[in-house]
């Protein structure tokens, strides 16, 4: 028996990193077991082969969820140190996909950042929306994985770091991350190929090495996000701006909704608090009771 870290998922198929560097194939005991990349796990080895078995995973540091089709909690992915959402000119930035990311980090209890990639296609400035960012402590670069420009600088935010980075489908995740790790780019599709499966369809998520130290978790593309949520109550923790607002509310319990003496309200029309990102807290929260209502 040994400890082992997930580093590649192929629905019940899993690579993994035994403590002494060594990578293996290994399949999962049991259906309840759910392991995910970046899990710690327990692994057996097998007679006469060369797989390993899953057989436990240690308790989670912290996760990246988003509610499946009834309502309920998937992890996504686990242990995570630094959560980088990227955006772009085309496809068109999704700002409230982001929010949804940023959301979640802040949940976890993890730093994160906002890269907009593709700024070679872009006549002008970059979107408003990244000094919004900028102005609440988020990390924020602009890039182009394609010319290398802005590059450095996501490199240092990954140093050192277990990293994922998320976004919608066609943002150049992909391209950033072949960019920071240059050659050793193929490493990433070999792990799939061993099982003759196509990488975008049935890998969930990949952890792949960083040349200046650190990892980053390379997970699929989304057209749509929200974090799983147990409370509606539970979407302001993940504004920070709405958070600290909310010391100065009349009501301790307020929802910042509609009730009177709302100092995020207040904000939002004095411009203290953008509009769009309270549009996107209200539509985490209006989301999340849709999903909960049917559990109770």
């Amino acid at each position: 028996m040994q400890h082992a870290t997930v580093i590649a998922t192929f629905s019940r198929r899993m690579r993994v990193r035994l403590d002494d560097r060594t990578e293996a194939e290994a399949g999962i005991k049991g259906k309840r077991l759910k392991p995910v990349c970046g899990d710690r796990v327990v692994v057996e080895s097998l007679p006469d082969e060369t797989d390993w078995l899953i057989t436990a995973v240690d308790v989670r540091r912290n996760e990246l969820t988003r509610p499946n089709a009834r309502g309920q909690a998937e992890v996504l992915a686990s242990n995570i140190d630094y959560l980088l959402a990227v955006a772009a000119p085309e496809p068109r930035a999704d700002w409230f996909i982001i929010d949804r990311y940023l959301c979640a980090a802040e949940l976890m209890d993890v730093d994160a950042g906002v890269i907009f990639n593709k700024v070679d296609l872009v006549d002008g400035a970059p979107p408003a929306e990244l000094d919004v960012y900028r102005r609440m402590g988020y990390d924020v670069v602009t890039c182009s994985a394609e010319t290398g420009m802005g590059m450095d600088a996501v490199a240092k935010l990954l140093a050192a770091r277990r990293s994922i980075i998320v976004g919608q489908s066609g943002v150049g995740k992909s391209s950033i991350i072949n960019r920071l790790i240059g050659e050793d780019v193929q490493r990433t599709s070999e792990i799939s190929d061993k099982w003759g499966e196509g990488r975008h369809t049935t890998v969930n998520s990949v952890m792949i090495d960083l040349p200046g130290g650190g990892a980053i978790i390379d997970s699929p593309g989304v057209r749509d996000y929200a974090p799983a949520l147990d409370s509606a109550v539970l979407a302001a923790q993940g504004f920070r701006e709405i958070r600290a607002a909310a010391d100065e509310c009349r009501f301790t319990n307020c929802r910042h909704l509609r009730e009177p003496g709302c100092a995020v309200k207040d904000r939002v029309e004095t411009g203290g608090i953008s509009p769009r990102r309270y549009e996107s807290y209200k539509r985490i929260v209006n989301l999340t009771r849709q999903l909960t209502e049917g559990r109770y």
